[in-house]
């Protein structure tokens, strides 16, 4: 019988290694990525049937690349796994189109539970997360939603890049569109949150969770 595929995406190496050992006992790991743009191209060519993810990623975060792979129409089953127990990252990976979310902190047998009911269909949070309180968090969401919610998919690319420090050329490369646009999304974002300085953006991108 054919195992499901697996794609994981995670810059640290060694969660990399200790994952891959952990799924292979019952999956097929079709390939390790380290940054949400990889993420993208490989979900798109390697179709897998499971994507298990960190929700803190370089170039574009975990829940930023779920939000984008979920507007492909793409049927494949999402994992988080974090290390942030914050509710507010929960919430958002969950809205982002997430089957579980897990920490990192969690045994290997946690993980692999956490796949096997993304892939029945079901919904699965790690067990030492206070599940009352996510469902308080999750409703207080929905009644206040905000922020990055304004932006369109390139501001919030521009945004997350350049709170990582990279300027405008950099930013242009990696989106492969012309220095005149990323200031021209910059602009905007900066108009559109009423902020004043990169240092504003970089605060805004932690405090919203992209970095």
């Amino acid at each position: 019988m054919k195992r499901p595929t697996v794609l994981l995406a995670d810059d640290h190496a060694i969660v990399v290694e200790g994952l891959r050992r952990v799924l292979e006992t019952n999956y097929e790991v079709v390939d390790v990525v380290a940054d949400g743009r990889a993420l993208l191209a490989a979900a798109e060519h390697l179709k897998p049937d499971v994507i298990v993810l960190d929700v803190s990623m370089p170039l574009l975060n975990g829940i930023e690349a779920a939000r984008r792979i979920r507007k492909t129409g793409q049927k494949v089953k999402i994992v988080f796994l974090s290390m942030h127990r914050d509710l507010a990252y929960v919430t958002e990976a969950l809205r982002a189109g997430g089957s579980a979310y897990i920490l990192k902190i969690s045994a290997a047998a946690e993980i692999l539970t956490a796949v096997r009911s993304a892939l029945r269909g079901e919904s699965y949070i790690s067990e030492s997360i206070d599940r009352a309180a996510l469902e308080a968090q999750i409703e207080r969401s929905q009644r206040s939603r905000q922020s990055p919610g304004k932006l369109s998919f390139r501001q919030r690319e521009v945004l997350q890049l350049a709170a990582e420090g990279r300027n405008t050329k950099e930013i242009a490369e990696i989106l492969h569109v012309s220095p005149r646009t990323v200031e021209f999304h910059r602009n905007r974002i900066m108009e559109t949150l009423g902020l004043h300085s990169t240092a504003e953006l970089v605060q805004y991108a932690i405090k919203h969770r992209m970095i």
